[in-house]
């Protein structure tokens, strides 16, 4: 890839506005649950947005941190590479591996927008949507804090007899309205106009 120099303009309005979403605070929980999750083999990195990518960057804490989620390791082949083609693909065997763990392809983050650092926000949205659904499955595997995470909403579905859906017929809504207490008291005739005498 061709080294890109700075941008100016809309580019760099776009670029600015990209940078802002990424969250400090949520960069020290995220590590601190990626070293629960996976032990400290994968150590800790710098403060800050350069060491969080650079600690991502190359795919093997990813897919450690995917391997530890799943029952079957879903990443076979972990190995650490200088070789960028290296690094992006593992990232991508994450991406599809998180993809089949259950978080949807809105929450993902694109290997550019991790390797190149152009939007870590996104990163960060990605690593929330996995920590997310492992809480919310709650098959033991999760270590950590489940309240760093939310728990995703899941399908509650009820099934009900026709005899019960026909019952549900017969009864009137109450956004529907009412019309007990409505009378025409007080209603002129259409078309005549209100009498109005004088004593």
């Amino acid at each position: 890839m061709a080294n890109k120099g700075p941008s100016y303009g809309m580019s760099r309005q776009v670029q600015d506005k990209i940078e802002q979403k990424y969250d400090p605070e949520l960069e020290v929980r995220l590590v601190e649950w990626i070293g629960t999750q996976c032990g400290s083999g994968v150590g800790k990195p710098e403060a800050g947005k350069l060491g969080f990518q650079a600690w991502l960057k190359d795919g093997c804490v990813l897919c450690e941190l995917i391997n530890t989620l799943c029952k079957d390791k879903p990443v076979k082949k972990i190995q650490s590479s200088s070789m960028a083609f290296k690094q992006m693909e593992q990232v991508s065997q994450f991406l599809n591996a998180a993809e089949k763990y259950g978080v949807v392809k809105t929450d993902m983050f694109q290997t550019v927008d991790l390797w190149e650092g152009k939007d870590l926000a996104a990163v960060q949205r990605t690593l929330m949507a996995l920590g997310s659904i492992a809480v919310t499955k709650d098959d033991g595997f999760f270590r950590g804090d489940p309240s760093w995470f939310f728990k995703k909403a899941q399908e509650n579905r009820r099934d009900f007899s026709d005899d019960q859906l026909k019952e549900g017929k017969n009864v009137i809504g109450l956004q529907m309205g009412s019309n007990k207490g409505a009378t025409q008291s007080g209603m002129t005739g259409y078309g005549r106009p209100r009498q109005i005498m004088n004593p």
